[in-house]
C-alpha cells in the first residue's frame, strides 16, 4: 500500500492500493496552427494544441521526460495546483525552483499528484503560456475510493485566450519606456479546448455581439471550403472544413444523465463567464477541492482558477443548447466562444453547421459588475466536515499598485516590482550563495502607513514618497511551520478611480480564502467578520477592485514558492512575489539538496555544481518576528 504524505490541512490521505508511475514522452516546438481559423504560430507539445491531456489517480507518480526542441529559447512547465509536496524542484517555475531547460536538452519532471481534482499546466517561463502552451492536467479518486456525488460522465472545458501578436512583440511593447508603452490590448479570440473563430460567430449576431464589435466585422460563420484541410492553406480552412483545427467544439450527452462538467482556466488576460443555455449547474470542486454544493445559472472563472459543476441533462428537450464563454471584468472586445451541447440517444453524428443551435446564443453578464461577481465568489464554502483554519501568528499586507520605474510602468507590491535572478532561489538557498543571487534586504510585513488607495501613487498626500517604487529580487522568509495571512490591498492604478481585478496564485499550496471586502482593509471594522468556520480552500483568488481579499496558509512546504497575479503581462511587468519556507533548517536543505536533480540548477551561480557540492550547507538566517 502507498500512502502519500500531505499537508496538515489538506483533505485526508489517499492511501492507494494500486498506485502508479505514469510515464509520459514530450517534445515541445514551435508549429503552425490555426486555432480560430487563422494560421499562425504556437507552442505544441508533440505536435498537438493544447498539449496532451494527463488523467491519473491521487496518490500516482508523474514522469515527464521533456526535450526542447524550441530553437532559441529555454523552456519550464509548471503543473498548476499540484502542491509539490517535498519535490519543490519540480514545480516548473524558471528562475525561482529551476534554471530553464536550454534548447535541445531534456528535462524529466517526477512528482507525485497528492490529491483529486481539476487542474492543467502551463509555460512559466517568459510569456509561453500565452503562446499555446498548456494543457489538462486530471486527477481522479485513488483506486478504493469514492467522490461524495455521483455522475454518469465528463466533460472538459479549457478555457483560453488567443492573440494574433506573437509573445515577443507583446513582451517588448510591455517594456517600452515613458510614451512608447505598448499595453497588449484585448484578445483577438477566446478558446474552449484550442478551438475558436475569429471575425464570426456560429450563432446568431444580435445587438450583444454587435455592442462588443461595433465595426460589425461579427458575422455568423459560414460553411465555406469544406473540403480537405490537406489540400488547402491552413489559414484558408473554415470552421466547417472536414479536417478544421478551428472547428465548433460539441459534447454529446443523453437525457436525464449527470455529468460532471470540468472547466479550467487558462486565459493570458481574460476573466470568463460560463454558462449553459437551458440549463442550471451545481457546484462542487473549486481549485481540487471539495465545496458544499450550490446551485447557479453561470459561473464566473478567472484565470488560473478551476471548477468542477454537476449538470443535469433534461429528460426531453430541443437539442442542441449553446454553452457560452463571454469575457467580463474588462471592456469586451472580444466576442464570446461558443461550444454546443448536443443531446444524442445513439451514436455521435458528424460535426457541421446544421448540428448547431438555432436560437441566439446567452448574453454575457455586465462586465463591470464586480458586485455580481464578489456575491459568486462569496458563495464557496468548504464541504461540510473539512479542517477549519487554525490560528494565524503572522500577517502581511500586500497592496497592489501600478508605478512608473526608470521610465518604465511597472506593477509592484508594496513598491517593489518583482525581477527574476538568472539563478534559482532553491538553488541559492541550497548551496548557501543567497547573498551572491538575490537582493537578501527583508521585505516589510505592510505598505507605507497614510498611503491613500482611492489615488494614483503619483498623487498621494503630503509626506507619501510618490517615487518610492524599486524593481528587486527580494523574497518573504517564513520559519516552518507558521501560519500566515495575507491581506491583498488592491488601489488605483495610475489614472483616477481606475482598478482592475487580480487573479494571485499561490504555488506549492492550498489556502483559505478568508474574505473578500470593499475599501481599505481593517482589522477592526471588517463586515461582515472573516470567515474561520467553513472557508474554500482554493489555491488562486480573486483580488476585485477597490478592494482587498484575506487568505491564510500554512507554511509547512519547505521550498521557494512563486505567489502572483495569474494575468501574463502583469506578471511580466513585475507583479508577484517569492516565498521561501522552511530554509533556516539545515538538515532538510541537506536532504533536499541530496534530491535536487543537478541539471535542474545547471545555470547562472549554480552551474559549477563540483564546485558548489563541496560548500556546507548554512542554514538561512530566520525572519525577524513580525512587528
Amino acid at each position: 500500500m502507498v500512502c502519500c504524505a500531505l499537508l496538515a490541512f489538506a483533505s485526508p490521505p489517499h492511501c492507494a492500493e494500486a498506485a502508479k508511475a505514469r510515464h509520459f514522452k514530450w517534445e515541445i516546438s514551435n508549429m503552425f496552427w490555426s486555432p480560430d481559423c487563422e494560421e499562425k504560430v504556437v507552442i505544441g507539445i508533440n505536435g498537438q494544441f493544447p498539449g496532451p491531456t494527463i488523467r491519473a489517480r491521487a496518490g500516482d507518480t508523474i514522469h515527464v521526460e521533456l526535450k526542447n526542441a524550441l530553437h532559441t529559447e529555454g523552456v519550464v512547465i509548471h503543473w498548476h495546483g499540484i502542491r509539490q509536496i517535498g519535490t519543490p524542484w519540480a514545480d516548473g517555475t524558471a528562475s525561482i525552483s529551476q534554471c530553464p531547460i536550454n534548447p535541445g536538452e531534456s528535462f524529466t519532471y517526477r512528482f507525485t499528484v497528492d490529491k483529486a481534482g481539476t487542474f492543467f499546466y502551463h509555460g512559466h517561463f517568459g510569456m509561453q503560456r500565452a503562446a499555446g502552451l498548456y494543457g489538462s492536467l486530471i486527477v481522479d479518486v485513488a483506486e478504493g475510493e469514492e467522490e461524495p456525488f455521483k455522475y454518469d460522465g465528463e466533460l472538459n472545458l479549457l478555457l483560453s485566450d488567443w492573440y494574433h501578436e506573437a509573445v515577443y512583440a507583446q513582451a517588448a511593447g510591455l517594456e517600452r519606456k515613458d510614451d512608447h508603452f505598448q499595453w497588449v490590448g484585448e484578445p483577438q479570440t477566446v478558446l474552449i479546448n484550442g478551438r475558436g473563430q475569429f471575425g464570426c460567430t456560429l450563432g446568431d449576431v444580435g445587438d450583444f455581439q454587435r455592442e462588443i464589435q461595433r465595426d460589425a466585422k461579427a458575422a455568423v460563420c459560414e460553411d465555406e471550403k469544406k473540403t480537405n484541410c490537406s489540400m488547402i492553406l491552413r489559414s484558408e480552412c473554415g470552421p466547417f472544413c472536414r479536417d478544421t483545427q478551428c472547428g465548433p467544439v460539441v459534447f454529446d450527452v443523453q437525457p436525464g444523465k449527470t455529468y460532471r462538467l470540468r472547466i479550467a482556466s487558462t486565459t493570458s488576460l481574460s476573466a470568463l463567464n460560463v454558462q449553459v443555455e437551458g440549463h442550471d449547474v451545481t457546484v462542487v470542486e473549486a481549485d481540487g477541492n471539495l465545496v458544499e454544493p450550490f446551485d447557479v445559472s453561470n459561473l464566473d472563472i478567472y484565470s488560473g482558477e478551476s471548477y468542477s459543476v454537476l449538470l443535469k441533462t433534461l429528460k426531453e428537450g430541443e437539442s442542441p443548447y449553446w454553452i457560452s464563454v463571454g469575457v467580463i471584468g474588462r471592456e469586451p472586445k472580444t466576442l464570446p466562444a461558443l461550444a454546443v451541447l448536443r443531446y444524442v440517444a445513439g451514436s455521435t453524428a458528424q460535426s457541421s453547421s446544421s448540428s448547431l443551435p438555432t436560437t441566439a446564443p446567452p448574453e454575457t453578464p455586465t462586465w463591470n459588475d464586480v458586485e455580481r461577481s464578489r456575491d459568486f465568489a462569496k458563495k464557496l464554502k468548504a464541504r461540510a466536515g473539512a479542517e477549519k483554519p487554525m490560528p494565524t501568528n503572522r500577517r502581511i499586507d500586500m497592496l497592489n499598485i501600478q508605478d512608473m520605474v526608470d521610465g518604465q510602468i511597472k506593477w509592484a507590491i508594496n513598491h517593489v516590482s518583482l525581477e527574476l535572478p538568472a539563478t534559482p532561489y532553491l538553488g541559492a538557498y541550497l548551496y548557501n550563495i543567497q547573498d551572491q543571487v538575490f537582493n537578501t534586504t527583508v521585505l516589510p510585513d505592510t505598505f507605507k502607513s497614510g498611503y491613500d488607495i482611492d489615488k494614483p501613487p503619483q498623487e498621494q498626500p503630503e509626506g507619501v514618497p510618490t517615487n518610492a517604487t524599486v524593481v528587486s529580487s527580494q523574497v518573504y522568509t517564513f520559519k516552518h511551520g507558521e501560519v500566515v495571512d495575507v491581506v491583498l490591498q488592491n488601489a488605483d492604478m495610475r489614472k483616477d478611480d481606475t482598478s482592475e481585478s487580480h487573479p494571485w496564485h499561490l504555488h506549492g499550496h492550498d489556502f483559505w480564502v478568508l474574505g473578500y471586502g470593499k475599501g481599505a482593509y481593517s482589522v477592526d471594522a471588517t463586515d461582515p467578520p472573516l470567515n474561520v468556520e467553513d472557508p474554500p480552500l482554493r489555491n488562486t483568488v480573486v483580488l476585485f477592485p477597490h478592494g482587498w481579499t484575506a487568505i491564510r496558509f500554512v507554511a509547512d512546504n519547505p521550498g521557494v514558492w512563486a505567489f502572483h497575479c495569474h494575468i501574463e503581462p502583469h506578471l511580466h511587468m513585475g507583479m508577484g512575489v517569492v516565498l521561501a519556507e522552511g530554509m533556516e533548517d539545515g538538515k532538510k536543505l541537506e536532504e533536499l539538496r541530496k534530491k535536487v536533480p543537478k541539471e535542474a540548477m545547471m545555470c547562472g551561480k549554480t552551474a559549477d555544481d563540483a564546485a558548489l557540492a563541496a560548500r556546507p550547507i548554512t542554514p538561512a538566517t530566520p525572519p525577524p518576528p513580525s512587528p
